[in-house]
């Protein structure tokens, strides 16, 4: 009896943290509408402050002339758009191409040394002399409307982050890395709703922006610069909006290899966002958002990829005493339903390094390889192998 009920939770967390959150935030989505409930946005169509792009970038030389020609091209006043490039420890010349257009308002701040991101960040921030920043990648291109989409949920002073939409871009989506995308319109789905009910956990380093004033010093190891920065703007009493009509574009990843080290930094970040944020857990303090931070995010870095393994071997030992194949019981489905689903990720992997396409086995062997980047990412976050500096993942053409 007690191995079942350990089984029951731990299934109950899987499904929770995957798909019970969004199914539960729906319905709190329908009786917020129906009964009118929480706080009215207010917007002012006239709002338009000056802003300022900000992007720290390393050795963006094959990104930079599209990613400045893509921000002027941008639907916002443009002398109100000041562009600040921070490029430390750049030394393929992206500097240097960045400073043809200083004609054009671009400011660039270069040191030799490579301090990695958050140094940048750190760094850089003090060059913004604007009431909004909106940073964003080099080698991502922004819809046009972006800025100002943004820039509206701003009219709002309650808002003090607003995080843009990262889009996938493949031209062949039949591959696992392909999958990326499906997962981000998912998770897309998932932040539309959060921002309705109270505010996003966590904006899309793509594409985000805070009110400058309150940007706050990030530590020099920080690994999700993204995740700890707009979440201490939300837990200074702001909420943090979302518009999936402000977009960064960006391909997927060149194979699942180039995305799962994604990811493996992605989940080292992760945990250590969780111990940094952790006065966040006390739902007593931040109430909703509390709530929506352990349900959308904390359950997903910890609890629910630690119960799949759980869930395979506790389903093991219960059916050992009645026998595989006794399918008159219930845990002999659920047992091979699991078998089957790791047998369909196990094929994936085969048929990607076959170069073989068949999109309906990439999405279990997708699943897997999110979950498996946990494990690897909490053995690299206690080994402290993480360095802070840029590793990007190779992406497709």
């Amino acid at each position: 009896m007690t191995l079942k009920i350990l089984f029951w939770i731990s299934l109950f967390i899987v499904f929770y943290a995957y798909i019970g959150y969004g199914i539960l935030l729906y319905f709190m989505i329908k009786i917020k509408r129906i009964f009118k409930l929480g706080r009215k946005q207010i917007f002012n169509p006239n709002y338009e402050p000056e802003v300022t792009l900000f992007v720290a970038a390393y050795n963006e030389k094959d990104y930079v002339d599209a990613k400045v020609k893509n921000s002027y091209e941008l639907d916002y006043p443009h002398q109100k758009v000041r562009q600040v490039w921070v490029t430390d420890g750049s030394d393929d010349g992206t500097p240097d191409i960045l400073r043809k257009y200083a004609d054009k308002g671009v400011e660039v701040y270069h040191e030799d040394e490579r301090g990695g991101k958050i140094g940048a960040m750190n760094r850089g921030i003090k060059f913004v002399k604007s009431p909004i920043v909106i940073f964003s990648d080099g080698n991502t291109m922004l819809g046009k409307e972006s800025i100002r989409r943004i820039v509206n949920l701003f009219s709002d002073p309650k808002v003090g982050c607003v995080s843009g939409e990262k889009r996938i871009f493949q031209k062949d989506k039949d591959t696992a890395a392909g999958t990326e995308g499906i997962y981000w319109k998912y998770e897309s789905l998932l932040k539309k709703w959060d921002a309705e009910l109270y505010s996003v956990v966590g904006a899309a380093g793509e594409l985000f922006a805070i009110r400058t004033e309150l940007f706050q010093h990030v530590e020099k190891d920080t690994l999700l610069d993204d995740m700890i920065i707009s979440l201490r703007v939300a837990m200074q009493g702001y909420t943090i909006q979302y518009d999936p009509e402000a977009y960064a574009i960006e391909t997927a990843s060149a194979n699942v290899k180039e995305e799962l080290k994604r990811k493996i930094r992605i989940s080292a970040g992760g945990l250590q966002s969780i111990i940094r944020l952790k006065s966040l857990l006390n739902v007593f303090k931040y109430g909703l958002l509390s709530f929506q931070f352990i349900s959308h995010r904390v359950l997903r870095w910890t609890l629910a990829p630690l119960s799949l393994p759980i869930l395979l071997i506790l389903n093991a030992i219960i059916i050992f005493q009645s026998g595989l194949f006794d399918f008159n019981r219930l845990f002999t489905w659920l047992f091979w339903a699991q078998a089957f689903f790791y047998v369909t990720a196990l094929l994936g992997w085969y048929l990607e390094n076959k170069k073989i396409k068949i999109k309906i086995f990439f999405i279990p062997y997708y699943f897997f390889i999110m979950n498996l980047s946990v494990f690897l990412g909490f053995k690299r976050f206690l080994k402290g192998q993480q360095s802070v500096n840029w590793e990007r993942a190779k992406r497709g053409k």
